[in-house]
């Protein structure tokens, strides 16, 4: 192989190394609106544990913002549905929802970074968490899945290069 070609190649495979994807603090400082999101289910005080499951199911959502007047006064999951709901032996007919939700739940604005998302959701155990706006009307729900996602995107190739499952090759015998 000719000289200057070999020396283009490295220079080449320099250049490539220098673009060096960090995922660093900075990332986590970026505003939540650069979050894919999906819009939020909302459902008004008054309806039944049955509408909300409903809505989660058609639109395969795991949660649902509670409103009154427009404004976001709580948040049901399919959690708050299974315990709180189906364990308690209650009529998804007849149970209301704001009976069962998680009231006043812990929102963001917009331009909120994703580490004070990220934070709440490690530190409160949540999977989901409501942005709003300035009047408190629900705009979106951040998901763990969409955080994971987030990340998952600046590593595109890297993630999508690899094997649909890792290879494992042990030289001894694993298990009983």
């Amino acid at each position: 192989m000719d000289d200057e070609v070999l020396e283009e190649e490295w220079s080449i495979m320099y250049q490539e190394s220098e673009k060096v994807k960090v995922l660093d603090s900075t990332t986590f400082r970026k505003p939540v609106k650069y979050i894919k999101v999906r819009k939020p289910l909302v459902l008004a005080c008054g309806r039944t544990a049955k509408d909300a499951l409903d809505l989660m199911r058609e639109c395969k959502s795991g949660c649902v913002l509670i409103v009154k007047g427009g404004a976001l006064v709580g948040i049901l999951t399919e959690r708050d549905l299974l315990l709180r709901v189906v364990d308690a032996g209650k009529d998804l007919a007849k149970a209301k929802v704001e009976d069962f939700m998680t009231p006043e739940p812990e929102a963001f604005q917009p331009d909120d970074s994703v580490a004070f998302a990220l934070n709440a959701m490690v530190v409160g155990g949540y999977r989901h968490v409501p942005i709003v706006n300035d009047k408190n009307e629900p705009l979106a729900v951040v998901s763990v899945k969409d955080i994971v996602n987030f990340i998952a995107d600046h590593f595109p190739d890297d993630l999508l290069n690899l094997p649909p499952r890792p290879i494992r090759r042990t030289e001894e015998r694993e298990g009983a």
